[in-house]
């Protein structure tokens, strides 16, 4: 172990002493930008390779969650706006994103898709379904994978399954005016069951959403890191940690 390494190590441990589990966010969303430029900035050509440098990144961020007693996390893979990218960069992207599930599955996490998997390739969707079939039993931390997920389709999609639900009922859209309130519209997102995120990290050094659980994020605090994803270190997580335990949340009030 270098000298470096080590004073990281050592910095590691500051952090964590001064986390206390009351601390802890109960569900931490991770928007993994940056494997691109990530890429580019190394000088290799074929982004697919920061892609797949960002993806073994996603285990150890899950392994942090569970170290740290973060009881959910959320990690968005591919947006539904990503779906239009080149097929020479999106076939190995899926293929890529197919890997990372099955290596999560391996590793005995409960993994939840979280999208429109109707956008994806039959293969993708398939192996999301899957995972999800394999693993609901599995107690401990939920791994919601985000592929093919955009916030403002997700909304739509939640306000069409409420107004089949009704109409299947007989009832009219009168009826559902009654009656509407924004519960209505959370039973029916993607994260139905769900508590919202507590805490929303962004890496690569951008400060938007893009669009990232627009409806569940209403209340949630916001770490933008400027690393990008596949530079994302343990000591960032824990400092993104320690920044959303010094903060007073009034949630609108």
């Amino acid at each position: 172990m270098g000298v470096r390494d080590l004073v990281y190590r050592l910095y590691e441990r500051r952090l964590e002493a001064k986390l206390s589990p009351e601390m802890i966010p109960r569900h931490v969303a991770v928007i993994v930008d940056g494997n691109r430029r990530w890429a580019r900035s190394m000088g290799i050509k074929d982004v697919s390779r920061g892609h797949r440098k960002g993806a073994d990144k996603i285990s150890e961020l899950v392994a942090w969650c569970s170290e740290t007693g973060v009881e959910v996390v959320t990690v968005w893979l591919l947006s539904s706006e990503n779906l239009d990218r080149p097929k020479n960069e999106l076939v190995p992207l899926m293929k890529i994103i197919e890997d990372v599930v099955q290596e999560l599955v391996d590793a005995g996490w409960h993994i939840n898709p979280v999208g429109a998997l109707d956008l994806l390739p039959d293969q993708t969707a398939r192996v999301l379904k899957n995972a999800k079939e394999a693993t609901s039993h599995r107690p401990g931390l939920i791994v919601n994978v985000a592929v093919g997920y955009g916030g403002r389709r997700e909304i739509a999609d939640a306000v069409r399954s409420l107004l089949q639900e009704h109409a299947s009922k007989g009832a009219s859209i009168e009826d559902l005016v009654e009656v509407l309130d924004v519960e209505h519209i959370a039973e029916h997102l993607y994260t139905r069951g769900i508590p919202d995120p507590d805490l929303v990290i962004r890496t690569s050094g951008e400060q938007r959403l893009s669009g990232f659980l627009l409806w569940q994020s209403a209340h949630s605090e916001f770490y933008f890191c400027e690393a990008y994803w596949p530079d994302f270190r343990r000591v960032d997580f824990l400092r993104a940690i320690r920044s959303y335990a010094a903060r007073h949340r009034r949630f609108g009030s």
